[in-house]
C-alpha cells in the first residue's frame, strides 16, 4: 500500500487537476491519496465532498490553518501505506508517476526517491512544459516530489511544526534523515509539473514577504543545525552577501527602480524572464533578512 500525502491551502483549481492526474495512475499496487486541508477558505472541502465519487482514492482530512509541516504530519499519521509519497497541491503528474517511483525505489531499504519537478505557467495543459535548466534542484529531501518508507519519517521525528511560515521544513527533516544514513535515489521518470500563475507586478509584495518568511525559517533552520551546509542552503554567507549585493548594486536595483523593465518584459510575453530579473533583488532581500532574523533569534531578551 502506498499513500500520497498532499497538504493544501486555497489552491482548489490546480488541486483538482492534481487529484485527477492521481486518479489516472497506471499503478499495479493499491494506493490512497491523503489530502490534508489546512483551513482553506476557497471551497476546497465542499468541492471534495461533493465530488467524492470522482476521486475514489482520496481521503480528506481537515485542520485549522497551521502550515504545511503540521498538515504533512497529520497526513503521515493517518496514512495506511508503508510508503509515503509527498507532493504539493499545485503539482500535476504523469500517469506513470507512482510506478516510476516504485521501480526506482525497488527493495532498497535505506533509500528514498526524488522525482523531477518542472515549473510551468500553463494552467490549461501543464504537463506539456519542457524541462528547463532552472528546473534543476540539488536538494537532498524536498517534499515537492519524493517517496520514502513511512517508518523512516517516524524514526526521524517527522516535520518540525515550529516551521509555520514559508520554507525549509522539508530540508530540515532531510538533515535528520541524512543522519540516519538514507540514500537519495534520483528518479527523473517520476515527473511532476509545478504550476504557478504567470508573474506580474501585482505579485511583488507577496514575493517579498515570502522571502522574509523564508529568511525567518532559514534562521530557525540554522539555529537547529549550525553547519556550513545549512548556511549555504539559506544563503547566510559573505559570498551570498557579496554576490547579490553586487548584482543588485547594494539594493539600488529593486522592485521600484526595475519596475519599468519588468513591466516591459511582461508586456512582451516574457513573464518568466521578468521573474528571473526580479530574483536579483528578491535574493538580496532574502540575504539581508536572514541575518536580521538570526540576530533576533540569538539576541537575549532584556
Amino acid at each position: 500500500m502506498w499513500s500520497v500525502v498532499i497538504p493544501t491551502y486555497n489552491r482548489l483549481p490546480i488541486l483538482e487537476k492534481c487529484l485527477r492526474a492521481l486518479e489516472a495512475q497506471t499503478f499495479d499496487r493499491p494506493y490512497e491519496v491523503v489530502v490534508v486541508d489546512d483551513g482553506s477558505t476557497d471551497g476546497t472541502v465542499d468541492f471534495l465532498r461533493e465530488k467524492a465519487a470522482e476521486f475514489s482514492h482520496v481521503r480528506l482530512l481537515q485542520q485549522e490553518h497551521g502550515g504545511p509541516a503540521e498538515a504533512r504530519n497529520r497526513g503521515v499519521a493517518a496514512a495506511q501505506g508503508d510508503t509515503i509519497v509527498f507532493i504539493d497541491s499545485d503539482l500535476v503528474v504523469l500517469p506513470d508517476f507512482l510506478a516510476a517511483h516504485a521501480t526506482e525505489l525497488g527493495e532498497d531499504a535505506r533509500a528514498f526517491t526524488y522525482g523531477s519537478v518542472i515549473n510551468t505557467c500553463n494552467f490549461a495543459d501543464p504537463t506539456h512544459e519542457p524541462f528547463k535548466l532552472t528546473d534543476w534542484s540539488n536538494a537532498y529531501f524536498a517534499t515537492g516530489n519524493v517517496a520514502i518508507a513511512k517508518h523512516w519519517l517516524e524514526e526521524a521525528g517527522l516535520f518540525d511544526t515550529t516551521f509555520r511560515l514559508y520554507g525549509w521544513e522539508d530540508l530540515e527533516l532531510g538533515v535528520r534523515l541524512k543522519k540516519l544514513g538514507l540514500t537519495l535515489r534520483r528518479c527523473p521518470q517520476a515527473v511532476g509539473f509545478h504550476w504557478h500563475p504567470p508573474f506580474d507586478l501585482s505579485q511583488m509584495p507577496a514575493l517579498i514577504e515570502r522571502e522574509r518568511q523564508r529568511a525567518r525559517m532559514g534562521a530557525l533552520f540554522y539555529q537547529k543545525h549550525p553547519t556550513m551546509d545549512v548556511r549555504l542552503m539559506i544563503q547566510m554567507t559573505w559570498l551570498h552577501q557579496m554576490l547579490w549585493g553586487l548584482l543588485s548594486l547594494g539594493g539600488t536595483l529593486n522592485e521600484n527602480t526595475l519596475r519599468p523593465l519588468l513591466a516591459w518584459l511582461i508586456a512582451q510575453g516574457k513573464s518568466q524572464w521578468a521573474l528571473e530579473v526580479a530574483r536579483i533583488f528578491l535574493n538580496w532581500y532574502g540575504v539581508q533578512s536572514v541575518y536580521t532574523a538570526y540576530r533576533e533569534l540569538t539576541t537575549p531578551s532584556p
